[in-house]
């Protein structure tokens, strides 16, 4: 899929979904292409700051992994051109992520805080 096609989100609400998309897609540039240039990913152990890095990340993963489930996304807290994002995931885990508008009014996540692991029972 190349950069011209790839739908841009227009919302911050729509970034988990074209998240999903492109992941069950295998789509590694069309998942670097939903950050910023110098946006900050962490999961688990790893922290991966910048395209170049993110795109190791991804390209990690998805060679591993390649069905993801839709999550369930809950309504974002809107600061003007700042946004957290959550979704909820089906093993339960809480994935938060900070986006922002962009000059051209689309929304790009800046840090994204994978997989929170639910508190053990």
């Amino acid at each position: 899929m190349s950069d011209e096609t790839r739908e841009p989100a227009r919302a911050p609400e729509a970034l988990a979904g074209l998240f999903n998309r492109r992941a069950n897609a295998g789509d590694v540039e069309g998942l670097v292409a939903l950050y910023e240039p110098a946006a900050v990913l962490a999961a688990g152990r790893v922290v991966a700051t910048g395209h170049a890095e993110i795109r190791r990340f991804y390209a990690d993963l998805l060679a591993r992994k390649s069905d993801f489930a839709l999550p369930e996304t809950l309504p974002p807290l809107r600061n003007g051109p700042l946004a957290m994002t959550f979704a909820l995931l089906p093993n339960g885990a809480l994935s938060v992520e900070l986006a922002r508008e962009q000059a051209d009014g689309t929304w790009l996540w800046a840090i994204d805080q994978l997989k929170i692991a639910p508190p053990k029972a």
